[in-house]
C-alpha cells in the first residue's frame, strides 16, 4: 500500500481536532436555520429565508478513499480527524449530536430521557452523506400507511402516531469498504447421472431411474474486486429494523458537508472501524464463496477450503438519512424508523388483542358452518 503520512500529534491534545458545532444562522434574523429536503436549501423557519448549499468542501471532485492500513496504524491526517459534542444515551448506548443550547432531551432511537453533551466523540470524519430526500411530514406518511396495512395493529397506535410528537431526522453512520481479493480454493465438482433399478411395486417389477451424482476433484482461483461494500456502523436500533432499510442508492452521495446536518441529528459510529471491517470480510466471504461455485461448475458444488489474499483496502465514513419515530402507547414501547431517501419503513410490530380474538372466533364459526354443511351432504 502507499506509504501514508507521518502520524499527527497525539489525540489527546486538545488542539488535534477542534469540536464542530454544526450552527448556521440565518442572514437575516440570527435564527438557526435548517436544511429543507424538498428544497434542497437552508431554510429558515422564523422568517422564511432560504439560502442555497454552500459550495463542496476540501473533498470537491470526488469522494476520495482512506487507507485502512494507515487507520489501522493511526497515520490518517489530522484533518481527516474531528471532535464533536455528544450525548451517550444509558439505554440504547447511541451517540447522538445535540444542539449546543439543548440541555435535556429523549434520546430519538428509544425515548429514554438523557442530559446533552455528556462527552465529546473524537472520530474519522464523515467523508461523504446522501441528505434526506423525504421531509417530516413525508416519513410520517409513510409510517402511518405501514401501520395502517399491518395486520391485527391496534387501531389507536396509528391515530396516535399520526397526532404525536415530531419525528426525528437522524444520519446514521455506515462504513464502506473497497478491496481488491484473490481466492485459492480446493473442491469438488458433482454431476447428476441417472442408474436403472428394477423393484418390486404392487406385486410386479417395475424398472425405476435413481439419480447419482459423480463427485471430481478441482481446484482454482477467482479474483473479486469489492466496491462501497456497506457496513453499518450502529448498534443504536435492533438489527431487525436496520437489515431492512435497504436499498440505499449511494450514486446519490455528496460530499460531506457540515449543512446537510442543520437541524437534524448525528448518531456517532458505535461500531469501530476493525470490527466494521471484519463485518464486511463476512459479506465479501459469502460472495466469493458465491463466485466459487460458478468457477467449479457442474451440476452440484463442494468446496473444501479457500483460502483469500485481501489487499489495497480502502474505506469511507458516511451518513445515510433516517427518520426514528419512539412511541409509548399505553404502557409499551414501539420504535419505528423510515428510510429518509426511499420511505421504506420498518417497527416493531403491534398487535391488537381484541382483533386477534375476532378473527379467532370468526374462523371458529366459518370452520363450524363448513364442518355442517359437509355433515349434511
Amino acid at each position: 500500500m502507499t506509504e501514508a503520512p507521518p502520524p499527527p500529534p497525539s489525540p489527546d491534545t486538545p488542539a488535534d481536532a477542534p469540536t464542530a458545532e454544526h450552527r448556521f444562522p440565518c442572514d437575516q434574523c440570527g435564527a438557526d436555520m435548517r436544511f429543507d429536503p424538498g428544497e434542497q436549501m437552508l431554510h429558515c423557519d422564523h422568517c422564511g429565508h432560504t439560502e442555497p448549499m454552500a459550495g463542496a468542501g476540501p473533498w470537491e471532485g470526488g469522494l476520495r478513499e482512506l487507507d485502512f492500513d494507515a487507520a489501522m496504524r493511526n497515520l490518517l491526517p489530522l484533518q481527516e480527524m474531528e471532535t464533536t459534542r455528544v450525548s451517550h444515551c444509558p439505554s440504547c448506548g447511541a451517540d447522538i449530536e445535540f444542539d449546543p443550547g439543548t440541555h435535556a432531551a429523549e434520546c430519538p432511537f428509544c425515548a429514554t430521557p438523557v442530559v446533552t453533551d455528556t462527552g465529546a466523540h473524537r472520530h474519522i470524519k464523515p467523508r461523504g452523506l446522501v441528505p434526506f430526500g423525504l421531509s417530516e411530514t413525508q416519513a410520517r406518511e409513510a409510517m402511518t400507511r405501514w401501520l395502517g396495512a399491518l395486520w391485527f395493529a391496534p387501531n389507536g397506535l396509528s391515530d396516535y402516531a399520526r397526532k404525536g410528537r415530531r419525528m426525528q431526522g437522524i444520519y446514521v453512520p455506515y462504513w464502506t469498504f473497497d478491496a481488491d481479493t484473490r481466492s485459492g480454493y480446493v473442491g469438488e465438482r458433482g454431476t447428476i447421472y441417472y442408474e436403472k433399478r428394477t423393484v418390486m411395486r404392487d406385486g410386479k417389477m417395475q424398472t425405476q431411474r435413481v439419480q447419482r451424482i459423480r463427485w471430481t476433484p478441482v481446484q482454482g482461483r477467482v479474483r473479486r474486486w469489492f466496491d462501497d461494500v456497506l457496513v453499518l456502523a450502529s448498534r443504536s436500533l435492533p438489527k431487525s429494523h436496520t437489515d431492512a432499510l435497504p436499498p440505499w442508492d449511494l450514486s446519490q452521495m455528496e460530499p460531506y458537508k457540515p449543512e446537510f446536518l442543520a437541524g437534524f441529528r448525528a448518531e456517532g459510529y458505535g461500531v469501530d472501524l476493525p470490527d466494521g471491517f471484519a463485518e464486511a470480510r463476512q459479506v465479501m466471504d459469502r460472495e466469493i464463496a458465491k463466485a466459487v461455485r460458478f468457477d467449479i461448475g457442474g451440476d452440484r458444488q463442494r468446496i473444501t477450503r479457500i483460502d483469500t489474499d485481501v489487499s489495497d483496502v480502502t474505506f469511507k465514513h458516511i451518513l445515510l438519512p433516517v427518520w426514528v419515530a419512539a412511541y409509548k402507547y399505553r404502557g409499551q414501547s414501539y420504535r419505528f424508523v423510515v428510510n429518509g431517501q426511499t420511505g421504506r419503513v420498518q417497527g416493531e410490530r403491534p398487535w391488537s388483542a381484541w382483533k386477534i380474538a375476532l378473527a379467532v372466533i370468526a374462523g371458529l364459526i366459518v370452520a363450524a358452518v363448513v364442518g355442517f354443511v359437509a355433515s349434511q351432504g
